[in-house]
């Protein structure tokens, strides 16, 4: 069986993998105040998540991130990072992490064979930061940046959803945060899922007008650094920290697109931004161990992808599945 491509030639090759639609945070533009939770029969099992990690990389996918909801509220995490690791065809296995819990398992994630972390951290000011995570502590992040740090992960990003008269005033802060302590930082357009409202659509801050505000101190320069997903980096000319924009509204990234997502559900998703999808749950429990039966659900499946994402804000398209059960 063949690379994974798509009718429009895109080679798939990252997967992001949720291990739960569960938090202990409560953000703004990821969930609702009040979620309801899948029961444990709903989700993936650990042997379930391996299994769909191995028809994967079997099928040519390289890298994987881990996501949830926070993966880290998922007690057997690390002993998936550490099965996830064996696959001889995965060349990087990475994280995305609220960062809250960082401070007990970094060292256990690092001995298990992670390679990269992911922070979400949007605000460095204690009483806004819980105000936008409904209910977490500034100071517990922090720790866990400087554990993670500590326990020796070198490629560390933080990613930062910034909202217009909620934190755009502190994008310069976040930058000298990530230079004092020589981390990689992406801004990120809010994504338009869940219950869009009027007030969310006024909110929305573009790449472009956050690259102004950092130009007006740092002035950058495009970078030739990629990684496996949508980022855009530049660099500034002091410093070794890179600056990257996501941009799915103002920058169109589709036509490079070389990722999926499997929700804990095992809903194989195609498109960030459309609702089709596959149930590779239901043919894990109907084909127990069939490796090459989801092999080829995935390999039919990918033939669907759509050629672009549709965040056109209309409320006949609009995607009503909030970001903690779609995958980071």
């Amino acid at each position: 069986m063949g690379p994974l491509l798509d009718k429009f030639n895109r080679k798939v090759e990252y997967l992001r993998l949720s291990v739960t639609d569960r938090c202990d945070f409560r953000c703004v533009y990821c969930m609702s105040e009040d979620p309801c939770f899948l029961d444990k029969k709903q989700v993936l099992s650990l042997e379930e998540l391996a299994q769909i990690a191995q028809a994967f990389t079997e099928l040519g996918v390289s890298k994987i991130r881990l996501t949830g909801g926070e993966p880290l509220v998922r007690s057997d995490c690390d002993q998936l990072v550490a099965a996830l690791t064996q696959l001889p065809n995965l060349r990087e296995l990475s994280m995305t992490t609220n960062g809250s819990r960082l401070t007990k398992l970094a060292p256990s994630l690092k001995a298990a064979g992670l390679s990269r972390l992911n922070i979400s951290l949007d605000t460095l000011d204690p009483q806004k930061f819980t105000a936008l995570t409904r209910n977490g502590k500034l100071a517990r992040v922090i720790a866990g940046i400087d554990a993670a740090k500590a326990a020796g992960f070198e490629k560390i990003k933080l990613n930062a959803v910034i909202l217009k008269g909620q934190n755009d005033d502190e994008v310069i802060d976040l930058i000298n945060f990530c230079r004092e302590r020589s981390l990689n930082i992406a801004f990120i357009e809010e994504m338009p899922l869940g219950e869009i409202s009027a007030r969310a659509s006024a909110r929305h801050c573009s790449s472009d007008e956050v690259r102004a505000i950092i130009e007006q101190v740092y002035p950058l320069t495009l970078s030739s650094e990629r990684t496996a997903g949508p980022a855009r980096y530049y660099q500034m000319a002091d410093s070794d920290c890179y600056i990257g924009f996501i941009s799915p509204h103002s920058h169109n990234f589709c036509h490079e697109c070389n990722r999926v997502r499997v929700t804990v559900e095992g809903q194989l998703l195609l498109c960030l931004g459309n609702e089709n999808a596959v149930d590779l749950k239901a043919v894990l429990r109907a084909h127990p161990g069939d490796i090459a039966m989801l092999k080829q659900v995935i390999s039919q499946a990918i033939w669907h992808k759509p050629q672009q994402h549709d965040f056109g804000g209309h409320e006949h398209n609009q995607i009503l599945r909030f970001m903690n059960a779609t995958g980071g």
